[in-house]
């Protein structure tokens, strides 16, 4: 990890969020953009959301479904950078940044997910 990356992971999905939100409120909206960016930031915010979610959850069984739906968000969010990346090849490295760290966050809730089915 980078020396200044954030291990909470509560506050490190907020920080994703938010780096969502200021790269796609820096791109210009055109038609393409608008629809991309609608889709990146529902599922790149979600991502959190669903965090704080699992963390109040009322079973195992709870925490467990939601943190899977943190990966499922984590997973679309991905495809949502790769397109808008597309749409604008000339920020590309900006939205892989982003896509690393996403990636990053969907390998520790795949590690919570392997972990609590071999409980």
């Amino acid at each position: 990890m980078e020396a200044n990356k954030e291990y909470n992971l509560g506050k490190r999905t907020i920080k994703f969020g938010e780096d969502i939100i200021i790269l796609c409120k820096s791109f210009k909206l055109d038609n393409i953009n608008k629809s991309v960016i609608n889709q990146l930031v529902r599922s790149g915010t979600s991502v959190g959301a669903n965090y704080c979610e699992a963390n109040n959850a009322s079973s195992k069984k709870d925490f467990r479904n939601k943190i899977f739906i943190c990966k499922k968000e984590a997973q679309e969010t991905k495809y949502w950078l790769q397109m808008l990346a597309k749409c604008n090849p000339e920020r590309k490295e900006e939205a892989r940044r982003l896509w690393k760290e996403c990636q990053e966050l969907t390998m520790i809730f795949q590690k919570i997910i392997n972990t609590l089915n071999k409980k």
